[in-house]
């Protein structure tokens, strides 16, 4: 049942006398209409019971979203990593997952009990040029995630079929138009698809790793000894934070978790909280344990003291392309094929989140909406262009470090979708009853906190150190000084006014918070109290075949 979208009164809520969410449209004031006022839809029903079936209900979006932690940008980093540090940088993988669930979480939260995502409270609540730098940015992350998409599906292709790169690059595009395909045969079936690929991952690489057999000992030790040993490894850690946390997946999962009718009560809010955690943490853990795997077959092949001399020069640059030769050389054929598998798998799966992605932050923050396909097609263009110019011009390595560069600007990003969410889900007046602990707010603020230092230390330092050591004249010093620090400056105001600003009154307020209405949604002990469905998402997710009827 859906409860009654007509209302008797500005005070009484629905005909029926049950609590509905109370929303604002625009610069409207607060009235007492449903977020949609249409039923229509096909959204996941969850059954209004307490019982642990209900997890099957709640489990898919946390798949959808747990495959930006393992793309191509995170291979490349890990491997890298692996390459040069051994295990010494697996505590950083461990840290980000762990930051990755709880900031995941709330962002379930978000969408969950306010019912809208995080780019439509971002357009609510920030000024109109506020929202349209907010959406560049949003963008370029976007762009930015899909760079290693498109060039570790080339190689991926170059490994399993021999072709060239540049060749593979362009035919990424084309996979876009089989994925929407695909989505036409229903949530379900497209959420299956995707944990299917994340155990494909899974599984080639945990044979990589019983070909590879790391030590057990150093890789615990790696886990939970934090070091960072010089600035090349810094800037290591913060690629592996970039590809980890990324700003496009929070506006991703809180538009996801709204594909699911729940039961709009205090217990059905609070059950639908903990059982999305709950799956975010299980898909987190597998994406975590191919991220472990990746860095421990790359240590423990390029630290091992039987490699030739072909083999140690790769492992000193290596890339994704590089990796391929090198475990055929080291382990043999089957295991260049597998990470060919791995890689093809991630870089597919891959294009799904982006393209999701790309179209909740066009929608929520500027509310247009494009057909699945020309949005698809834009961000895919967006990506190849610079994608291609790099792998005719500089090769597999050029390729293997524009990765780098496009992990580094997600972590670069990550404060312009963190920071909202953290004010979001920190307010009361928009979570009510639902907000963030004090302790969550503590740890998450933490997090964020030290994500943007450690950030700022390395952009400063990095460029310091550009500009010591370079060999350009000194007037041309002096105006990328100014031009490199008037855009720190820049970034760091752009932070500052989002962490200090305060939060509007009065946005989104859920009528379920107040405590007669939680004593009343108590008291339903035979009546459903379902969430309004939000069309919008599951048209723009799945896109259905309408028939006449429909359309009546």
């Amino acid at each position: 049942m859906v409860a009654p979208s007509s209302s008797s009164g500005s005070g009484s809520g629905s005909g029926s006398g049950q609590p509905q969410f109370i929303s604002s449209t625009g610069n409207r004031n607060l009235s007492n209409a449903p977020l949609i006022e249409t039923s229509n839809t096909d959204q996941i029903v969850v059954p209004d019971r307490s019982s642990w079936k209900n997890f099957f209900a709640y489990m898919g979006p946390g798949f959808l979203v747990s495959i930006a932690y393992i793309d191509p940008g995170n291979f490349e980093t890990d491997l890298q990593s692996g390459a040069q540090y051994k295990y010494e940088l697996l505590w950083i993988i461990l840290v980000a997952s762990c930051a990755a669930l709880v900031i995941q979480s709330m962002a379930a939260n978000l969408g969950v009990v306010t019912g809208k995502h995080l780019a439509e409270h971002c357009r609510a609540e920030y000024s109109r040029v506020s929202n349209f730098i907010l959406w560049i940015i949003a963008e370029i992350a976007i762009v930015a995630c899909d760079i290693p998409e498109v060039i570790g599906t080339a190689f991926a292709l170059n490994m399993l079929f021999n072709i060239p790169v540049w060749i593979g690059v362009l035919l990424t595009g084309l996979s876009t138009l089989m994925l929407l395909a695909l989505q036409q045969y229903g949530v379900r079936k497209l959420e299956f698809l995707i944990a299917f690929l994340v155990f494909t991952i899974a599984a080639c690489f945990w044979a990589e790793l019983g070909y590879a057999k790391p030590d057990a000992k150093e890789v615990v030790k790696g886990l939970f000894v934090p070091q960072l040993k010089g600035s090349g490894a810094t800037g290591l850690a913060i690629s592996l934070l970039g590809a980890m946390v990324m700003p496009h997946n929070l506006f991703l999962h809180s538009a996801l978790v709204l594909s699911r009718k729940i039961p709009r009560s205090v217990r059905g809010i609070k059950e639908a909280c903990r059982f999305y955690m709950i799956e975010s943490a299980f898909a987190l853990m597998v994406a975590f344990l191919i991220n472990v795997s990746v860095i421990s077959v790359s240590g423990a092949i390029c630290n091992s003291s039987n490699l030739n001399e072909e083999d140690q020069m790769s492992c000193q640059d290596l890339d994704l392309n590089k990796a391929s030769f090198l475990l055929r050389n080291v382990l043999g054929k089957w295991s260049s094929k597998l990470f060919g598998v791995a890689l093809l798998a991630s870089g597919q799966s891959s294009t799904i989140t982006g393209t999701y992605a790309g179209q909740y932050v066009m929608q929520g923050f500027l509310d247009l909406r494009l057909t699945p396909w020309i949005r698809n097609m834009l961000t895919r263009c967006l990506a190849i262009v610079p994608s291609l110019i790099v792998a005719v011009i500089g090769g597999s390595t050029g390729a293997g470090k524009l990765i780098i560069i496009a992990s580094m600007i997600l972590s670069f990003e990550l404060p312009f979708a963190l920071v909202p969410l953290l004010k979001f889900t920190n307010s009361k007046t928009k979570m009510g009853a639902h907000v963030n602990s004090t302790m969550i707010s503590t740890v998450t603020w933490i997090v964020g906190s030290l994500i943007m230092v450690i950030n700022i230390y390395y952009l400063m330092t990095g460029f310091i150190k550009l500009l010591l050591h370079s060999d350009i004249e000194m007037v041309a010093k002096v105006f990328l000084g100014i031009l490199g620090f008037s855009g720190m400056a820049l970034y760091l105001a752009g932070i500052g006014y989002l962490v200090l600003r305060k939060n509007k009154e009065g946005a989104h307020l859920l009528a379920l918070t107040a405590p007669e209405s939680q004593q009343m949604a108590n008291q339903q002990v035979n009546g459903s109290i379902y969430s309004l469905p939000r069309e919008d998402i599951v048209n723009m997710q799945l896109p259905q075949r309408s028939s006449p009827a429909d359309l009546d």
